[in-house]
C-alpha cells in the first residue's frame, strides 16, 4: 500500500511575504521625478499604509538631509561597480524628529540617452547599531564629517604633488577615517603588461613577482585594468576562492582584506591601486565610496605628475641642446656661466649665452634675450644663436655681427609660419619678436674688449679691489626691430684680475626690484665676494636673487620667478699688478650729448670710496666741463679715460679727455653773464695739476687729484 508523501505548504505570494517581513517595495524614476511605494514602504515613510505615487520632493522631506545628500554618490558608485546601492537612512516626522532608521537596497539602471536613473528597491526597518559599529555607520554624522575632512586634505595634498614619487609618498601617508590600509601598491600599464609604479608597507624587492605581469593574468589588479571595475576581497577565503592562482603570491604578505580599484583618467583606465588591510574589512558602501574617490584623485594626480615629468624631460633636453657648454679651457682666461629658467610652464625660454672661439685667436662672448617665454621664443633663440655663431666664425667685427643678426631675425619674425594660403592656428600669430643682445670680442692676451650692444643691459666690471662699475657702452636698437640698424663698437681693457659680468635683465629685476634697486643688489654681491672662483661668484649672484640652488629650482620659489636668468663671467688671469689700479673708458659722440651724464656717473662709481667727497664733486664738475667743451667747440667725439692708482688714503686720480681737434684751449676771463669760458678757470682752481697735450691728430686735456683725508660732515669747504 502506497502512502502519499506530504506535500510542502505553498509558498506565500511575494507581496504577502514582504508584508510578513515588514519590507516595503519602491520604484524611483529620476527622469519623471516621481516615486512609487507600496503600502509597507508608505508606512515606513510615515504615511498611511496605502500604495501611492508621489513627487520625489515629498519623499525627500521624510529623509534626514545629510542622508539624502549621500544618495546620489551611492547610486553612482553602484552603477560604476555594477552592484547594489545600499544605504542606511533616517526617517523624520513632520516636526523634523528622527522616528526610525531604514535600510534601502536597490538596483540602479542608468539611461545614458537621458542621463537619468531608474531604481527598484526595498525598505526595511533596522534597530540601533551596536556601539562598535556606530563609529563607522553611514548614518553617523561624525564619521561623515571626518570623511569629508579627510577627502579635502587628501585632494589638496595630491593636487600639490609635482612628481610620481611625491604622489606615492602622499598616498602612503593617507589615513582614512575608520579603516586605514597598511599596504599600498600602484600598478601601471606598459604595452600588454602590468607594471609596479610604486608600493608602500612591503619589503624592498617584494614587487618582483608582480613587476611584469601580463594583463590576461588571473590577478585582481590585472582584472581591474581589463574591466575598469573595482574588486573587493573581504577575507583570505574570498581571495583564495576567486583567484586561486594569484593567492600563492598574495598569501606571504599575511593581509586579511584587499581592495583593487581602477585608476581612471578621461574615461581611460591607466592602472590600478591596491589597498591591503591587516584586519578584515567588510567594505560598506561608505567605505567603497571613500576608496573610489581616493582612487579617482590618485589617478588624476599620477596623470598630472607623469605629464609634468614628460614635459620636464622634454624641456631639459631642449635646454641642454640649445645652451652651449663653455668648451675647453682657454689659457689666461677664466669663465663661468649660469642659466635659470623662469618658473611655471616650459622650463626654457628666450635667454641664452654663448662662448665662441674665433679664427683670430680671440674669444667672443654673447648673451641675449628673445622676447617671450614660450616655445616660439625658445625656437627663435636657437636659430639666432646659430646665426650669431656663423657670422662670428666668418670673422666679422662685433658691429657687423649684430647688424647681420638683426636682419636675420627680422626675416624670421616677419615670415608667416603657416603658409600664405592658410590662417595660423588660434592663439598663434606671426607677430614680430625682438631680441636684446650683447656681443663682446675679447683678446685673452691683452684683455682688450670690443663691445657691441643691441638694447641689452650694459656690462659690469668688478675690479681687483672690489669696486664695481656698470660700464657705459654705446648701443643700438634690439635685434629684429629695424633690419638696417647700426651698432657702434665700444673699446675697453679688462685689467688682470678684473671680472666682467654679462647678464640678462632677469638677474636684475627678479624679486620685485626695479632697475636701480636690482643693480644695487648685484653690486653689493659683487663687492662682498672675497674668493677667487668664478663658479662660486656665479652661484652667489643667483643665490642673491633666489636663495640656495636646491631651493630655487624645486622649492616654493620655483613658481615665483618672473623671468629667465642668464649670466656670463669673464676674468683675465695675468699676474696682478703690484700697484692697485682702476681704469674706466667712455666715448661721447657728437650725436649723444646725453652720455655726459653716464660719464659723470661712471666717475662717481670709480671714486666710490675716495676719502674726500668734495674732491669727487670737483672731479665730476671738471669732467663735465671738459667733455662739454669738446662737443661745443669741435666737430669730433670726446674720449674720456680715468685712472686711479695707489694705496687707499694715498691714491692719485688722473682724468684725460681726448678729441681730434688741433685747436688748443685758451684761458679767458668770462664776464658775469657769460655762458662759457670757465673750463680752464675751474681746472686751475680745483685740480692739483692739469695740462693740455697735443697729439698727432688732436689733443688731450688732463687733470690730476691726490687723495686727501676725509673731511668731517658739515666742515667748511674754504
Amino acid at each position: 500500500m502506497c502512502t502519499e508523501e506530504p506535500r510542502p505548504a505553498a509558498l506565500p505570494a511575494a507581496e504577502e511575504a514582504l508584508r510578513t517581513l515588514r519590507t516595503g517595495l519602491w520604484h524611483w524614476d529620476t527622469a519623471a521625478g516621481v516615486v512609487t511605494v507600496d503600502a509597507e514602504a508608505a508606512r515606513l515613510l510615515g504615511w498611511p499604509p496605502v500604495a501611492t505615487t508621489v513627487n520625489e520632493n515629498r519623499v525627500r522631506a521624510r529623509f534626514h538631509p545629510v542622508d539624502w545628500n549621500e544618495i546620489d554618490g551611492i547610486v553612482r558608485l553602484a552603477v560604476t561597480e555594477d552592484s547594489l546601492a545600499e544605504a542606511r537612512l533616517r526617517i523624520m516626522d513632520e516636526r523634523g524628529r528622527v522616528v526610525r532608521t531604514v535600510r534601502s537596497r536597490s538596483k540602479p539602471v542608468f539611461h545614458p540617452e537621458t542621463g537619468s536613473y531608474e531604481l527598484f528597491g526595498v525598505l526595511q526597518e533596522i534597530g540601533e547599531q551596536p556601539p562598535g559599529a556606530a563609529a563607522r555607520s553611514a548614518v553617523t554624522g561624525d564619521w561623515r564629517r571626518s570623511r569629508e575632512a579627510f577627502l579635502l586634505d587628501a585632494g589638496r595634498a595630491l593636487a600639490e604633488a609635482r612628481s610620481t614619487a611625491e604622489v606615492l609618498r602622499v598616498a602612503a601617508r593617507l589615513s582614512m577615517p575608520g579603516f586605514t590600509p597598511d599596504g599600498l601598491a600602484v600598478f601601471g600599464v606598459t604595452g600588454d603588461h602590468l607594471t609596479v609604479i610604486g608600493h608602500h608597507g612591503h619589503a624592498p624587492g617584494a614587487e618582483g613577482p608582480f613587476a611584469a605581469m601580463p594583463l590576461d593574468t588571473d590577478y585582481p589588479a590585472a582584472q581591474v585594468v581589463r574591466t575598469g571595475r573595482a574588486v573587493y576581497l573581504s577575507s583570505p577565503g574570498d581571495y583564495r576562492r576567486t583567484y586561486p592562482t594569484a593567492w600563492r603570491l598574495a598569501e606571504p604578505f599575511a593581509r586579511q582584506s584587499w581592495a583593487f580599484l581602477p585608476l581612471v583618467v578621461a574615461g581611460r583606465t591607466i592602472g590600478a591601486w591596491m589597498a591591503a588591510f591587516s584586519y578584515e574589512v567588510t567594505f560598506t558602501p561608505d567605505e567603497r565610496s571613500v576608496l573610489t574617490t581616493v582612487a579617482r584623485m590618485l589617478g588624476q594626480a599620477l596623470s598630472r605628475a607623469g605629464a609634468a615629468e614628460n614635459e620636464r624631460e622634454l624641456t631639459d633636453g631642449l635646454q641642454r641642446s640649445m645652451l652651449p657648454t663653455l668648451g675647453p679651457a682657454v689659457p689666461g682666461v677664466q669663465l663661468a656661466a649660469r642659466y635659470v629658467p623662469t618658473g611655471g610652464g616650459l622650463q626654457v625660454g628666450g635667454d641664452w649665452y654663448d662662448v665662441i672661439a674665433l679664427p683670430s685667436g680671440r674669444l667672443a662672448l654673447v648673451i641675449g634675450d628673445v622676447q617671450g617665454h614660450d616655445v616660439r621664443a625658445a625656437g627663435l633663440m636657437g636659430q639666432l644663436r646659430v646665426a650669431l655663431r656663423a657670422y662670428a666664425a666668418e670673422g666679422h667685427r662685433p658691429d657687423a655681427v649684430l647688424s647681420r643678426a638683426g636682419r636675420f631675425l627680422s626675416g624670421l619674425t616677419d615670415a608667416v609660419p603657416y603658409g600664405a594660403t592658410g590662417p595660423a592656428p588660434p592663439g598663434d600669430t606671426a607677430e614680430t619678436r625682438f631680441a636684446t643682445c650683447l656681443y663682446v670680442e675679447a683678446d685673452p692676451r691683452t684683455g682688450e674688449l670690443e663691445i657691441a650692444r643691441a638694447g641689452h643691459p650694459e656690462p659690469a666690471v668688478r675690479m681687483v679691489d672690489g669696486t664695481v662699475l656698470q660700464h657705459s657702452t654705446a648701443g643700438g636698437l634690439p635685434l629684429g626691430v629695424d633690419p638696417d640698424a647700426d651698432y657702434p663698437t665700444t673699446r675697453m681693457v679688462l685689467e688682470p684680475g678684473e671680472t666682467l659680468l654679462l647678464c640678462t635683465d632677469g638677474l636684475i629685476e627678479t624679486g620685485g626690484h626695479d632697475w636701480d634697486t636690482g643693480w644695487a643688489r648685484i653690486r653689493a654681491t659683487l663687492e662682498e665676494y672675497a674668493g677667487d672662483s668664478l663658479e662660486e661668484l656665479a652661484d652667489g649672484l643667483v643665490q642673491a636673487v633666489h636663495g640656495p640652488s636646491s631651493y630655487y629650482t624645486t622649492g616654493p620659489l620655483a613658481d615665483r620667478r618672473e623671468d629667465d636668468i642668464a649670466l656670463l663671467l669673464l676674468r683675465c688671469e695675468h699676474p696682478e699688478p703690484t700697484t692697485p689700479t682702476r681704469r674706466t673708458h667712455l666715448m661721447v659722440a657728437q650725436a649723444e650729448p646725453q652720455r655726459i651724464a653716464a660719464g659723470r656717473q661712471q666717475l662717481r662709481e670709480l671714486l666710490h670710496d675716495w676719502a674726500d667727497r668734495e674732491q669727487v664733486d670737483s672731479a665730476v664738475l671738471m669732467v663735465s666741463e671738459m667733455v662739454t667743451n669738446v662737443l661745443v667747440h669741435t666737430d669730433g667725439d670726446a674720449v674720456l679715460a680715468a685712472e686711479v692708482t695707489g694705496e687707499p688714503g694715498r691714491r692719485s686720480l688722473r682724468v684725460e679727455v681726448t678729441d681730434t681737434s688741433d685747436d688748443l684751449p685758451h684761458r679767458r676771463e668770462p664776464g658775469e653773464l657769460a655762458s662759457s669760458g670757465r673750463g680752464l678757470v675751474l681746472m686751475e682752481l680745483l685740480a692739483d695739476t692739469w695740462g693740455v697735450e697735443p697729439r698727432g691728430e688732436g689733443k688731450t686735456i688732463w687733470f690730476e687729484l691726490s687723495e686727501g683725508p676725509a673731511k668731517p660732515e658739515g666742515a667748511d669747504a674754504s
